[in-house]
This record gives structure tokens, sequence and C-alpha cells, in this order.
């Protein structure tokens, strides 16, 4: 188990998820401290990166979504030694596996369309055994419960997240945390300030 993942994010209930640099600046002024790069250029994540670790923060790379960046075990390799994210996400396993081997928490997305893609997930999460799971899309509370009972990894709850109460469900039912870009949401899970001494 990766040292990250024993606390689950600091007990962060809510993965704020960044799309623009606008919703950066706001979350690097509250008391998050993991948060979720969406949508970048690969040319702006590097820096991205520095300014989270400046202000004390983590950063999980969705590797998919980053524009200019060839999604294969070479570029994965190049983002945990040089861009150092506390973790990624994708689809992929082998990028999972690869950030893995980089001491880099492997989080593995995956799009529960019906019962063949549970079952997919099922055995893929046996077999790869990434650090956590993403679930999406992330409002159905009955099926997260259910793969919490069957597979002994941290699930994350992701997608169509639009209401307190969806956050809640998916908490309820075994999800450690939900991503969400809902500044709404942010603001409503907000983890309390600790006093620093």
């Amino acid at each position: 188990m990766s040292a990250g993942q024993v606390s689950h994010f600091n007990g962060q209930q809510v993965l704020p998820a960044i799309r623009k640099m606008k919703d950066l600046e706001h979350l690097l002024q509250t008391s998050y401290t993991t948060l979720v790069l969406l949508d970048t250029h690969i040319a702006q994540l590097a820096s991205i990166a520095q300014l989270v670790r400046q202000h004390r923060k983590q950063l999980l790379v969705h590797v998919d979504l980053i524009h200019g960046l060839k999604n294969d075990d070479h570029a994965i390799e190049f983002l945990c030694q040089t861009v150092k994210p506390a973790g990624i996400i994708s689809t992929r396993a082998s990028a999972v596996a690869t950030a893995k081997k980089h001491k880099t928490l492997g989080i593995q997305r995956h799009f529960i369309l019906d019962s063949t893609a549970l079952e997919m997930t099922y055995k893929q999460s046996e077999k790869n055994q990434p650090d956590y799971l993403e679930v999406m899309p992330g409002v159905m509370p009955h099926i997260i419960a259910e793969m919490r009972q069957r597979i002994g990894i941290p699930i994350l709850a992701g997608g169509l997240i639009r209401t307190l109460e969806d956050v809640l469900q998916a908490l309820q039912a075994g999800a450690i945390a939900v991503t969400t870009s809902r500044r709404e949401l942010w603001d409503a899970f907000a983890p309390a300030s600790k006093v620093q001494g």
C-alpha cells in the first residue's frame, strides 16, 4: 500500500476536478490538499504541478485528457520522473501499472455501462491491482456497494455527480471519495482547515 493511500487523501470526501486555470487558482486558496487535473496541455503540466506543490497540495493527473501527450508507457514514465504527480488516473491498465512501478498512485478509471463492463472491471482489477478504482458514472450507489463488497480496492465515484445527495449516496454506498468539477460541491465538502503549529 502506498504511503498516500493509507489516509485516503487526508480524509477528503470530495476530490475537486480542475478543468480551467481559474478553478486551480480558486482551489489553491482552499483547505483541499489533493486535487485532480482533468484537462490541460502538456506544455502547462510541469508548471501546474510545481504551483500545486508550492501550495503544499498533491496533484492527481488524468493522463487520458492531457492534450499533446501520447498515452503510452514511455509518456507515463516521463510524467512520473519529471512532473512527479502524486498519482495518475487512466482507463489504461498498462499506464496504471507503469505509474505504480514508479511509486506513483495508479488510479484505474472504469466506465460501468452494463453487466459485461462490470464483470470486465472485476477481472481487470483482480489482475492489475490498481491503488484505486474510479467508477463512472458515480451515481450508481447499488453498484458501488456491490463492488466494495466484491473487491478490496478503494473506490472513487465520478461522473454525473451533480448534487449533495449524489455525493452522500456514493459515500454511503462505500466510495471513499467523489471526484467532481462542480464548485458548489467543493464548497459544501471543503475539509476543515488544520491549525499549523
